[in-house]
């Protein structure tokens, strides 16, 4: 009897978690939601009306700092730069990517050194720092200019392949 409260007192505080995550989720700025509520009024005087009032907010937030707006482009280098970090509030950076856009990325080596304990410390051309975190070896030593791709592992690890050579396990310093 214990076991089975136990049981469903961790079940509980699991879907617990996971509703306060989803609560968390960031919603629509209030100025892009201020434009979308216009499409809905049907007199059209009093929707164009809406329109130019709403969009001059809309721009006055923008200039003000209070919205910023970003393509395709501009978030994906955002994504590129923080690939590896933990950092949960940048998931809204992931709408509208496949999953093999997210989960992996393309690379290259700006230098690569062993630490004292014999593990790689990996550097890219963009300033990031990768450490290894497994045992395997690399053979023969990355060089710089080397082509690698790091993709998600699993408990908040990544693999990373370096010039067709076996992964290793790696996790991001910076």
């Amino acid at each position: 009897m214990k076991v089975e409260f136990a049981l469903i007192s961790g079940v509980l505080a699991i879907f617990g978690a996971v509703s306060a995550s989803a609560a968390a989720t960031p919603t629509r700025a209030p100025a892009m939601q201020s434009v979308l509520d216009c499409r809905a009024i049907a007199d059209g005087a009093q929707r164009l009306a809406c329109f130019d009032k709403a969009v001059g907010a809309m721009a006055q937030a923008e200039q003000t700092g209070d919205l910023v707006t970003i393509d395709r482009e501009q978030r994906r280098a955002v994504r590129r730069q923080a690939f590896g970090l933990t950092l949960p509030s940048l998931a809204m950076f992931d709408t509208g990517e496949k999953a093999d856009e997210t989960d992996r990325m393309a690379v290259t080596l700006a230098r690569a050194a062993r630490n004292p304990y014999g593990k790689w410390i990996i550097t890219l051309d963009d300033g990031a720092v990768w450490r290894q975190i497994d045992d395997g070896e690399l053979e023969p030593a990355p060089k710089p200019g080397a082509k690698a791709v790091i993709r998600r592992a699993v408990m908040g690890s990544y693999l990373m392949r370096i010039d067709g050579q076996s992964s290793i396990r790696v996790h991001r310093d910076n």
